[in-house]
């Protein structure tokens, strides 16, 4: 680890020492909504232009939280607008679901080593080159 004016060494492994149980449920955030479901819209399947969805929608009385928001392509979320996916004509994949932290790291695994979904670009400094 580097700072302008000092270099520490960090040790590759930590012991701790008392077990410290995770959280059962994770965090609700963007980037764990996007892995609970994959970096796939929940309609068509589709992992570019990603944003998230009201299923029920705020206007009509829905949440925002895990069972009712979902990953949507933005042509998706578009074509959906301010209607449940019954009132568009539309087909949910996955249902949305409260993952449980394991879940969420089972989904993590699916990603091979160092990958990085594009949704992660605006908040990196450096360039990284992404696979197709």
């Amino acid at each position: 680890m580097h700072s302008p004016s000092r270099a520490l060494k960090l040790p590759s492994v930590i012991a701790l020492r008392q077990f410290v149980r995770p959280n059962e449920y994770p965090a609700f955030t963007r980037f764990n909504l996007f892995l609970r479901d994959r970096f796939r819209c929940v309609y068509c399947g589709w992992h570019k232009e990603l944003t998230f969805d009201h299923v029920v929608p705020r206007s009509q009385g829905g949440r925002t939280t895990w069972e009712n928001v979902a990953t949507a392509c933005a042509p998706c979320n578009l074509k959906k607008g301010g209607r449940t996916p019954r009132q568009a004509g539309m087909h949910i994949q996955r249902p949305a679901i409260r993952p449980t932290s394991w879940q969420l790291q089972d989904h993590g695994r699916s990603f091979p080593p160092n990958y990085l979904h594009e949704t992660w670009r605006d908040y990196l400094y450096w360039d990284i080159e992404l696979d197709p």
